[in-house]
């Protein structure tokens, strides 16, 4: 556990980073406004978190798993978060998998090339998955 509340937090370089991304290059944010926003975001971080320990305590298990996190959201009422989360976890989850498979097979084949191969084939797994969850960005509200 943290020794002090402000361990809690995010950094405020990588909160800092994610608002520039996501924000056109013309838009400028205060260090007051970086600073609220870096804490908000650490308050959800520790509420979601807070959520699903108790959804995966509801099931008598000690470890949270995504699908704790997913049905957290909807406790919390953040409902139009929950496709696009779905779908970020299945990502993952495929890309994990995919991981997993490459690295089962480069195990088997000791072949340079077969492996670089089967990373190749891992990496356009994921961005196909990647492509067919896009359309769940439909929920998004425009925000300006």
């Amino acid at each position: 556990m943290a020794e002090r509340p402000e361990d809690l937090n995010l950094p405020t370089s990588i909160v800092t980073r994610i608002i520039k991304d996501c924000l056109p290059a013309s838009c400028k944010v205060s260090k007051e406004a970086n600073t609220a926003i870096a804490k908000a975001a650490s308050v959800f971080v520790l509420y979601a978190t807070s959520s699903a320990n108790m959804v995966s305590q509801k099931s008598n298990r000690k470890t949270i798993t995504g699908t704790d996190v997913v049905t957290a959201m909807g406790d919390m009422e953040f409902d139009k978060f929950v496709r696009p989360l779905e779908n970020s976890l299945a990502i993952w989850k495929k890309s994990q998998q995919a991981k997993k498979d490459a690295k089962k097979a480069s195990a088997v084949t000791k072949d340079g090339d077969a492996t670089a191969t089967t990373e190749e084939d891992a990496t356009a797994e994921t961005e196909e998955a990647e492509a067919e969850a896009a359309p769940a960005d439909d929920d998004k509200e425009n925000t300006e």
